[in-house]
């Protein structure tokens, strides 16, 4: 039991930076539901496909595995960095002259993220999770306890991360999706690096 919480702790760690990431952005209650639901399910459900997969699938991905997770990760990073930065165009577009009542307008850093980008930064985070649900067999480690326990550790990393980003959003103010796309760049360049 203790190799497969450290194990989950080491998958966690990445989710904890991408939750930080996210988190910058500013965090609602649904956001937060949504985080814990794909992200439990995909660091969940990777290993469990990889125990069922079996070692030829797991060996075919190998270290590729690792790029195209990291891959994801910065595409993700970049689109949020490129959205904040056309909103910032917008938004200065629509300045109204002085003396003038400016319409009320969501602020930049603080959009929800689409159901699309955690879906995908979930796959990012999880792909390499299917060599590690290979080795898991090793351990004799059944399916559901794997899950179930890979699932809470992962929960929480992520919430902790976006309460954790909430506090930086809070100090980076309009800046925030600016800093979280960088954050999430930067967790994709380590990841394909090998560093997660």
């Amino acid at each position: 039991m203790t190799a497969l919480l450290l194990i989950a702790v080491a998958l966690g760690i990445d989710n904890l930076a991408v939750s930080i990431g996210i988190g910058v952005s500013g965090v609602r209650g649904a956001l937060r539901l949504r985080v814990a639901l794909v992200f439990g399910l995909f660091e969940a459900g990777m290993p469990v496909v990889g125990m069922l997969a079996g070692h030829a699938t797991a060996s075919a991905l190998g270290g590729t595995a690792r790029w195209t997770g990291g891959g994801l990760l910065v595409a993700v990073g970049g689109y949020q960095v490129v959205q904040w930065y056309r909103e910032r165009r917008v938004a200065d577009d629509s300045i109204p002259p002085e003396g003038t009542v400016s319409p009320t307008t969501v602020s930049p850093g603080t959009r929800d993220w689409g159901t699309w980008r955690l879906l995908v930064s979930g796959l990012a985070l999880s792909v390499d999770n299917l060599i590690v649900g290979f080795a898991l067999g090793a351990y004799h480690v059944t399916l559901a306890t794997a899950a179930v326990v890979i699932a809470l550790v992962s929960v929480t990393m992520s919430l902790a991360g976006l309460e954790l980003g909430a506090k930086l959003g809070t100090a980076f103010g309009e800046r925030g999706e600016l800093a979280g796309g960088l954050v999430l760049a930067a967790v994709g360049i380590l990841m394909a690096a090998g560093f997660f």
